[in-house]
C-alpha cells in the first residue's frame, strides 16, 4: 500500500513550475548487461535479474497538495543558504511518503542532488513487498517547501526530526550521492537507529570543495539551466541517454523544477562533507554500490568506503552511470534486496566500533569488470581528534573562502623567508578576523573588497571577488560594492577595480561548454 500524510493545502512552489512527476517507462531494452555478483560472508549466490528491465506501471505523480507530508509553508526562494538555527528552534521536517504494508519494518530511501523521490519508482514495487518504504524530497526539490539546509548534519537533522514525528526509532537507509552523505551522516551520529545501510554513488568526500562552490557561483549568476542542461552527461552513460530520451528530459526538466537557493545550498552542504577519517566509526553492515561508469562518485570513491568500513561490501553495476537505479533498475533492485534481507540487524550491536583509520582509495587487485561483494580489511587505529588550533581554524577557513587552488598556489610559493609571514597571514587574518561570529562571510566579503578599492590595493581585488562570489555575493551585489566606492573612494580606483573583476566575475561565471 501507498500512503501521504493529509495537511492542509499549501500554496504552490513559489516561483517554480509544478512537481515534476517521476520517470517514463524504459524504451525496448539494449541487450542486459552482466549481471552483479554477490560475493562474501552473508551473501547467497546470486540471483540474475530478468533479461528485460522491470516493467511496472507509470509511477503516480507527486500527490495532491492536500496529501502531501507534514511540511512548514514554503517561503520565497534565496540565492543563499540559510544561516543555521538557533539550538532552541525545533528542527524543520521534510516532504516524504510511505509505501508498503504499515507493520513492515521501515526502509528509507534518499534521493540524490537535483533529483526527487520519483528516482526510486522502479524499486518500489518489489522493496514494499517486504519493508514500509519512506522516501523523502530535500528542501525546494519536488514542490518541497523552500527552507534550504546548510549542511548534510542539517539534513540529517531534518530527517530524524520527521521520522521521530512518525513514532520511527529503527529503520533501513539507502541512498543515493548526497542521499548517502545523509546515510553516513546517520549511521555515524545516530548509529542506534540505524539497521542496515546502503550507500548508492557516493563518496566519503565528493570531488573537491572548489567544485561544488564554483557550481554554486554558477547557479547564482545563471540560475539552473546550466545545471540541467548537462545532468544526463553526469548522471547517464551515453548508450542509455541515446536510448532513452524521454527519460533523459525527464531528468533535465527535474532539475528545472529545483529551488536554485536549495540546490546552491546542496553545493554547500557537499563542499563541506568530508567523513574521510571517520569511516571505522560506522558500526553498521553496509553496501556500497556504484555504477561501473559513474564519472562523479566512481569505483575509486566506493572502493574508499569499504576500505574504511568495518562491516561493508562492495557492488560495481556494469552499465550505469551516477543515477544506477534510474539506468539499471532491476539490477540495482535485486542488491538491495539481497542487502537488506540478510544484513539487517535487529538491535543495536552492544559495543562501539573503535576509531579506524580508512585504507587507500587505490584498489591492490586488477579492477573488476563484474560487480564485486567484500570485506573490507582492518587498519589501524587513529588518534582521536584534538582542539582546533588558530592555524588550524585559519587553514580551513583560508581553504573555503579563497579555495584550495589558490591556497596551494600560495603554499607552493612559500620558501624560508616567507614562511613566517604566511604563519602570520593565516593565524592573524584567517584564523582570527575571518573566523569571528560578529559577521557573516558576506558582510566581510563587502568589507573587504571596499578596502581594497580604499588603499590602492587592488593586486588582491581578483582573489577576493573570486571570494566574494563564493561566499554568495551575486555579480549585481559585487558591481553595487564596487559602485559604492566610486562615492568614498574616487572614480579612477573605482574604474580600476571594475577592470578586474569584470575579467573575474566573466571567468567565474560562465558555464563549462
Amino acid at each position: 500500500m501507498s500512503e501521504t500524510t493529509p495537511q492542509p493545502p499549501r500554496a504552490p512552489h513559489p516561483g517554480g513550475p509544478a512537481p515534476y512527476p517521476g520517470p517514463p517507462l524504459l524504451a525496448a531494452p539494449a541487450p542486459e548487461p552482466a549481471a552483479p555478483q554477490l560475493m562474501g560472508p552473508g551473501f547467497p549466490q546470486p540471483v540474475a535479474p530478468p533479461a528485460t528491465p522491470v516493467q511496472l506501471p507509470a509511477p503516480a505523480p507527486h500527490p495532491p497538495a492536500a496529501e502531501q507530508a507534514p511540511a512548514p509553508q514554503p517561503q520565497p526562494p534565496s540565492p543563499q543558504p540559510s544561516s543555521p538555527r538557533p539550538a532552541a528552534e525545533a528542527p524543520r521536517t521534510l516532504q516524504y511518503r510511505f509505501d508498503g504494508p504499515e507493520d513492515a519494518p521501515v526502509l528509507v530511501i534518499g534521493p540524490s542532488l537535483g533529483t526527487t523521490w520519483h528516482m526510486w519508482d522502479r524499486q518500489i514495487p518489489e522493496l514494499a513487498q517486504h519493508w514500509r518504504v519512506f522516501r523523502y524530497d530535500l528542501p525546494g526539490h519536488g514542490g518541497a517547501p523552500a527552507h534550504a539546509a546548510p549542511s548534510v548534519a542539517e539534513l540529517a537533522d531534518r530527517l530524524i526530526a520527521t521520522l521521530d514525528g512518525l513514532g520511527v526509532q529503527r529503520f533501513g537507509y539507502a541512498g543515493c550521492s548526497i542521499g548517502g552523505a545523509v546515510g553516513a551522516d546517520l549511521a555515524l551520529r545516530h548509529p542506534h537507529r540505524v539497521a542496515s545501510l546502503a550507500l548508492v554513488a557516493s563518496s566519503p568526500r565528493f570531488g573537491t570543495a572548489d567544485e561544488f562552490r564554483q557550481r554554486g557561483v554558477i547557479v547564482r549568476a545563471n540560475g539552473l539551466e546550466p545545471m540541467a542542461r548537462t545532468a544526463p552527461e553526469r548522471w547517464f552513460t551515453p548508450g542509455f541517454a541515446a536510448a532513452q530520451p524521454a527519460i533523459v528530459e525527464w531528468a533535465v526538466q527535474m532539475v528545472r523544477t529545483t529551488d536554485p537557493g536549495c540546490y546552491i545550498a546542496a553545493c554547500e552542504a557537499l563542499a563541506a562533507f568530508d567523513i574521510r577519517d571517520h569511516l571505522g566509526r560506522i558500526g553498521v553492515p553496509t553496501l556500497v554500490l556504484v555504477g561501473a561508469e559513474d564519472q562523479v562518485t566512481g569505483p575509486a570513491e566506493a572502493r574508499t568506503l569499504v576500505a574504511g568500513i568495518p562491516d561493508a561490501r562492495l557492488a560495481l553495476v556494469p552499465g550505469a552511470s551516477h543515477l544506477a537505479p534510474v539506468e539499471q533498475p532491476a539490477a540495482v533492485c535485486d542488491l538491495l534486496l539481497t542487502h537488506f534481507s540478510t544484513a539487517w540487524q535487529d538491535a543495536p550491536t552492544a559495543a562501539p566500533v573503535p576509531p579506524l583509520v580508512p585504507g587507500p582509495a587505490t584498489p591492490t587487485t586488477p579492477f573488476a569488470p563484474l560487480a564485486e561483494i567484500a570485506p573490507a580489511p582492518d587498519a589501524p587505529e587513529a588518534v582521536g581528534p584534538q582542539r582546533e588550533s588558530r592555524h588550524e581554524r585559519g587553514t580551513k577557513v583560508r581553504r573555503e573562502v579563497l579555495g584550495d587552488s589558490h591556497v596551494d598556489a600560495v603554499n607552493a610559493s612559500t620558501d624560508p623567508f616567507t614562511e613566517d609571514f604566511q604563519e602570520l597571514v593565516t593565524r592573524y587574518e584567517w584564523g582570527e578576523a575571518w573566523s569571528r561570529d560578529g559577521l557573516d562571510r558576506r558582510t566581510r566579503s563587502c568589507v573587504t573588497l571596499t578596502a581594497l578599492v580604499a588603499s590602492g590595493h587592488l593586486e588582491g581585488l581578483a582573489a577576493h571577488t573570486r571570494a566574494a562570489l563564493r561566499n554568495g555575493l551575486t555579480p549585481a551585489e559585487i558591481k553595487e560594492v564596487l559602485l559604492q566606492t566610486a562615492v568614498y573612494c574616487g572614480i579612477p580606483a573605482a574604474g580600476a577595480a571594475f577592470t578586474i573583476a569584470q575579467s573575474v566575475i566573466q571567468e567565474e561565471t560562465t558555464p563549462p561548454a
